[in-house]
């Protein structure tokens, strides 16, 4: 390194910050070093340079399914983010199993890794403890358990409202919300925090919810949106606007209502949640709520990359609900693409567990996300046992 740094006339630290990947470099300085890397064919000594720094310079991406469109994007986000630090990232699917997401939690592969972005599917409260882990970790999603970790978000409760007021304000008034968890609960879901914003949609414009209306889905994929709204309209129920809790749902449901003749938007209007790219390639193009993945991308690592340095280590654990924005396309009757709404996201100190009531450690979680579920869940109480179909799953994700 020290040939290198005398023939690229700079110092040996400049390119250490070279050859590790920092982005703060200028593009000249960058440039020297690395025509003298080339010239005097150096190789970076990684066990040398782990040995000094106890570092890997790999962090791993903890996710339930790749197979679901946004958790593929969210992936290729999080590595785009992760460059500008110059670190990799190893990916690892629990496939929503409980045994595999406690393995993630026990650190059974951090010998390889500096830190972990986990998105838990499974877990719950009764699984608190586990959370407690002495290694660098940033939790995604929305369950959290009153425990000292940072958490990121999406604008979950908002970004269904907006959602639902956007079917309404197309005078649509038998909307269903398809892939919704029926299933009252005391833990935040995307089942629970998206159907919570339908719902206080819903009340505002003075309807009430319907149980005919919630129609849920074993899975939140392809299949399982036009299986569960198909089984719905075969039932004989009418609907006129469609929320589907993730696009995957959307793009299923779509298809349903192809299959039976109905014209979207004519006849049914149809919006989902994730934006992920395949909406934009449905005929019709499907509107979205956009809920900031690339944001979320940026802010889980950097957070991570805060945990992992000393000198950032010790700062207070943050919650990070990001932007998010609602996009009309021709589901919903917008010729092209327009911003409905932007929904600003917000960050604030979470409170230790230790220092919580016991009644609110399952539920780390602003109070406007406690309002619309716990609002909600006595609702989905009656509607499951009003509505007849499969019975709905925990494995509900965006």
């Amino acid at each position: 390194m020290a040939d290198v740094a005398r023939r690229a006339g700079v110092s040996v630290k400049t390119v250490s910050n070279v050859v590790n990947g920092y982005p703060h470099i200028r593009p000249s300085t960058r440039a020297r070093v690395e025509e003298a890397v080339r010239a005097l064919d150096y190789r970076l000594n990684l066990s040398a340079r782990m040995l000094r720094t106890r570092r890997t310079g790999l962090i791993t991406l903890a996710v339930p399914e790749l197979s679901m469109p946004y958790f593929a994007e969210l992936a290729d986000a999080v590595i785009r983010a992760a460059d500008e630090y110059g670190l990799t990232v190893l990916i690892e699917q629990t496939s929503g199993r409980r045994d595999r997401e406690l393995a993630v939690l026990a650190g059974a592969r951090r010998t390889l890794t500096d830190g972990v972005l986990f998105s838990p599917l499974v877990l719950g409260p009764k699984d608190r403890e586990a959370f407690s882990v002495d290694f660098p970790m940033v939790l995604l999603g929305e369950r959290i358990f009153g425990v000292p970790t940072d958490h990121v978000t999406m604008n979950n409760v908002a970004g269904a409202r907006v959602a639902t007021e956007h079917l309404l304000g197309l005078g649509r008034r038998r909307i269903a919300v398809l892939g919704a968890d029926l299933a009252a609960t005391d833990a935040p879901t995307s089942a629970t925090l998206r159907l919570g914003g339908y719902a206080e949609a819903l009340a505002a414009a003075g309807l009430d919810l319907d149980p005919d209306l919630v129609v849920p889905a074993r899975q939140w994929h392809r299949f399982d949106g036009a299986q569960a709204l198909g089984a719905a309209l075969d039932r004989g129920v009418q609907v006129d606007g469609v929320f589907a809790l993730n696009d995957a749902l959307a793009l299923g449901g779509l298809y349903a209502l192809h299959a039976r003749g109905l014209e979207v938007p004519t006849q049914v209007a149809l919006i989902g949640f994730d934006d992920v790219e395949d909406v934009r390639f449905a005929t019709p193009t499907i509107s979205s709520v956009a809920p900031g993945r690339d944001e979320i991308a940026r802010t889980a690592v950097r957070l991570l990359t805060e945990r992992i340095e000393p000198a950032t280590a010790e700062r207070p654990f943050v919650r990070v609900v990001t932007d998010a924005r609602v996009l009309a396309r021709q589901s919903t009757g917008e010729p092209g693409e327009r911003e409905v709404s932007v929904l600003p996201g917000r960050t604030s100190r979470l409170t230790p567990a230790a220092d919580l009531p016991d009644r609110h450690l399952s539920t780390d979680w602003t109070s406007e996300d406690r309002k619309f579920s716990t609002a909600t869940a006595h609702r989905s109480s009656d509607a499951q046992s009003a509505t007849t179909g499969q019975p709905t799953s925990s494995r509900h994700r965006a």
